[in-house]
């Protein structure tokens, strides 16, 4: 199956010096690929240049002639900015020349022009970004990582649904394990929001497991972890802190004599597979789940290696057929509920 996928390549904090390898690299790993740079045509021709690659029929570039600043505000971008890479690049999937996007710049500009454009799937009020963390047994899908900050238990409940089938669908496992995450396992934990989505997560045909607290996550104990925007974002800030921490220690204590440099020589192969286990480059990629189409959100910071990732997550995404998945399956979900 061929795969068309447009690149916001003006978008990130290093912007072209990132997007433009990472095209070259993933065309190079995927013979099916077909890659749409979509930003301001005359830099884009430059970086390809200095690659030493050529447009062709497998890259292609689509001009582009704003950029949405990495700190302007959402509404400023939606509303002045209607050239932009990541409004072309949104455009492309909305008129069927691009199955996907990619984008690693402004995530509250990328939210808010993503759902103006595509719209929402009947039944989603927001859409949610989801991503995979690692864990002791594998991995675990997570959502929300930012979009929402507020939501009501019903929109915990799409969530839910969204991050479940988007599981099922790209990891081929039948009925992921679903839990909501809380400050306790008790059902008397929690305030009045996760409480009440707890009872919505027990009627619905998920594979609801509970609460889960925040030290279980890694632990492997779910397939599918819910929680809203605000709590997501901070867990996954926190989370990527505490593995740059364990690095640097790890380093420095490894640095701290001869003694310790001959046994960190000795260690240098167990260490390299901890830290590609561990490595947030290999997950970058975070899918905005509830829309009419594919948008994916690299982060800002990603190196060619973790955008490259990011490419992988649209190819999957593409090829499982993510959003009418979803859309098919909250349609049933409406009409059992009708007919009950």
């Amino acid at each position: 199956m061929s795969v068309t996928i447009a690149l916001d390549a003006m978008g990130g904090d290093r912007g072209l010096q990132v997007t433009v390898p990472a095209a070259a690299a993933a065309l190079r790993e995927h013979a099916d690929l077909r890659l749409i740079l979509v930003g301001q045509q005359d830099e884009i021709s430059a970086q390809l240049r200095r690659l030493k690659r050529d447009a062709g029929d497998r890259l292609t570039v689509h001009h582009a002639s704003e950029v949405i600043s990495m700190d302007e505000p959402p509404a400023q971008a939606l509303r002045t900015k209607k050239d932009s890479s990541m409004r072309v690049a949104i455009n492309l999937v909305k008129t069927g020349e691009a199955q996907a996007c990619i984008s690693a710049g402004n995530t509250g500009a990328l939210m808010a022009t993503a759902r103006f454009v595509l719209k929402t799937l009947p039944g989603i009020d927001r859409p949610a970004i989801i991503t995979a963390w690692p864990t002791m047994r594998g991995h675990v899908h997570v959502l929300d990582l930012g979009a929402n900050v507020d939501s009501t238990p019903e929109q915990l409940l799409q969530f839910g649904i969204m991050g479940s089938l988007l599981v099922e669908a790209t990891e081929s496992k039948p009925a992921p394990r679903v839990c909501l995450l809380n400050v306790g396992v008790e059902d008397i934990k929690g305030n009045e929001t996760v409480k009440k989505a707890s009872e919505l997560f027990r009627q619905s045909s998920l594979n609801y497991g509970g609460y889960i607290e925040g030290d279980e996550i890694f632990a492997g104990a779910a397939d599918v972890v819910v929680c809203d925007g605000f709590v997501g974002n901070i867990a996954m800030k926190a989370s990527e802190g505490l593995a740059r921490m364990i690095s640097h220690f790890m380093k420095e204590a490894f640095m701290h004599n001869v003694l310790t440099r001959f046994a960190g020589l000795m260690a240098m192969p167990a260490m390299r597979s901890v830290r590609k286990k561990v490595d947030p480059r290999r997950y970058n990629g975070a899918s905005l789940v509830g829309l009419n189409g594919i948008v994916i959100k690299s982060h800002g910071s990603a190196d060619v290696y973790a955008f490259e990732n990011a490419i992988r997550v649209a190819i999957a995404a593409v090829r499982s057929q993510v959003p009418q998945l979803i859309g098919t399956r909250l349609q049933s979900m409406q009409v059992r509920n009708a007919n009950s």
